[in-house]
């Protein structure tokens, strides 16, 4: 199919944007799944990287066709995620937020001290293997599957404990086997994202899975509402967009971003899509 020569023209001057915009949908409902439990865990960084150096290592080092990759690059942070998971899993609130970000910081450490991995210059080079069709299609099916999911009784008994745990534990709802599959599906959307990302910008480094876009990822859940797997997106639209407006302020972004999450929760609890799923009757 032949592309438009306006088309061409946008892709090629916006392309890395509409790129961005696709990888960060993705991390967005990567949040979603998490805080819809009602656990604040931000741990999504470290899965991103763990996708990410996983996927360049298995394309440059072993020289793995893309169709292998993109599915095995989810193994490494899924597995990271079942391994932390029974400890961490039996924090909550401020406690959960402040182990996952250690671990992730831990990670960026290996990232930083290892050959391997490239050190502080990270990995270049990288093959450009996915495309905006692989990208926003695999962010449609994510979407689409999150809907179904919250749509279903598995998606009651997650309202039931983010609205209140031991209520949700009476009512027989198993509060470590929900938790531990957000978890799991979090580490799984966030590698994902990061493997797309290091194949279409051609160079990842330890930099990018720190506290910084930690604390971005959060920002685009709680911009946006966690009542859908929608809303999640839109905010990590309009937060991907905001720094191409008001370049002048890219420099402050994560102040702006922290400026959105207090405003967030003293005024838009609910986000700026406060709509809840419709649910099938039980």
């Amino acid at each position: 199919m032949t592309i438009p020569p306006w088309l061409d023209d946008f892709l090629w001057t916006y392309g890395n944007l509409v790129h961005a915009l696709g990888v960060n949908g993705l991390l967005a409902l990567s949040m979603y799944v998490v805080l819809a439990v009602g656990q604040l865990s931000l741990g999504q960084a470290a899965f991103m990287g763990l996708g990410a150096y996983s996927s360049v290592l298995m394309t440059q080092q072993l020289g793995l066709p893309f169709w292998a990759v993109l599915p095995l690059s989810v193994l490494a942070p899924v597995v990271f995620a079942l391994v932390i998971g029974l400890p961490t899993l039996r924090l909550s609130g401020v406690y959960l937020a402040i182990a996952t970000i250690g671990l992730g910081e831990v990670l960026r450490a290996v990232y930083l001290n290892v050959d391997l991995f490239g050190g502080a210059l990270g990995l270049s080079g990288i093959p450009e293997r996915a495309d905006n069709t692989m990208i926003y299609g695999l962010l449609l099916a994510a979407i689409l599957a999150l809907w179904l999911v919250g749509r279903s009784g598995i998606g009651r008994a997650m309202e039931a404990m983010r609205e209140d745990e031991t209520a949700a534990a009476v009512m027989g709802v198993n509060l470590l086997r929900y938790k531990m599959g957000a978890l799991v599906a979090s580490a799984a959307l966030a590698g994902l994202a990061g493997c797309l990302n290091a194949h279409v910008s051609s160079f990842i480094g330890p930099g990018e899975y720190g506290f910084e876009p930690a604390v971005t990822i959060l920002s685009y859940a709680l911009l946006g509402g966690i009542g859908t797997p929608i809303a999640s997106v839109v905010g990590a639209f309009i937060l991907t967009l905001l720094p191409e407006l008001l370049r002048e302020l890219s420099d402050l972004r994560l102040v702006l971003n922290g400026v959105i999450i207090v405003v967030a929760v003293l005024f838009l609890p609910g986000g700026v899509l406060p709509f809840r799923l419709r649910r099938r009757a039980a």
